[in-house]
């Protein structure tokens, strides 16, 4: 075999590999949805949203998966969206959604929660997030809690808790122990971010809360914030950088 063939051989093989790499980086995609695997157990997805002040945000929700049962944090934005994740849930992975928890009020977390309630998937929230959410005319969450609710799901603990104030006076953390893994929503993130929207915010809390949030899970391996790239600790560590006021 010539040289010039080899050449061609590796470059075929490489082109191969990068096409089932990237194959394996989204799990469903459509023009209005995507979901991306995070682990075995965990799924990140990805809907939009149109804004006057930051134009079109791509916006972060989260999947967890055990023994064929599912729970979604934050509902896709809109309906269509909400529609197309939970039938991927019964089709692709054969999964039956158990719950959906609101991280806060705002839109980019309840858009599509009727959806939900249309499938008969309970919904949880803090006890804010429903009292915000009924001043807006939203699709009110079900389920209220004050500080802490737990639910399990397949056999696997998840940890629902508010922390104090930040992006929103009502926005919790929700923490997968056996994933070492917390969705935080808007109140934490992505590394190289701005501050966002502070319409709502609480700053002089925002690294008090983030703080409180790192002595509680001190060892997580992802932290995955409401928009942009997940990533590990550094995304609490930049948050709090971010919003400290002395």
């Amino acid at each position: 075999m010539s040289l010039k063939s080899i050449n061609l051989l590796l470059f075929l093989i490489l082109f191969q590999l990068q096409c089932k790499s990237q194959k394996t980086d989204v799990a469903y995609t459509s023009e209005i949805l995507k979901i991306i695997p995070l682990s075995e157990n965990v799924f990140r997805h990805v809907s939009y949203l149109e804004t006057q002040d930051f134009g079109k945000v791509a916006c972060n929700g989260l999947i967890f998966i055990k023994n064929n049962e599912a729970i979604v944090f934050d509902t896709p934005t809109h309906n269509k969206e909400s529609e197309e994740l939970i039938a991927w849930l019964a089709n692709e992975k054969k999964a039956t959604a158990k719950a959906i928890v609101v991280n806060h009020f705002h839109i980019d977390c309840l858009g599509g929660l009727a959806v939900f309630h249309n499938h008969n998937i309970p919904s949880y929230a803090n006890e804010e997030t429903i009292e915000l959410a009924k001043k807006d005319n939203e699709t009110v969450p079900q389920v209220g809690f004050k500080v802490q609710n737990e639910l399990e799901i397949g056999g696997a603990t998840i940890i629902n808790k508010h922390f104090g104030e930040a992006h929103t006076k009502d926005n919790i953390v929700s923490y997968i122990p056996s994933e070492e893994l917390i969705y935080g929503g808007c109140m934490v993130k992505t590394v190289n971010a701005s501050k966002g929207n502070l319409e709502d915010a609480n700053v002089t809390e925002w690294s008090n809360t983030i703080q409180n949030i790192k002595k509680n899970y001190p060892n997580l391996k992802m932290v995955v914030p409401g928009h942009g790239k997940p990533g590990g600790i550094e995304l609490l560590d930049y948050t709090e950088e971010l919003f400290k006021t002395n």
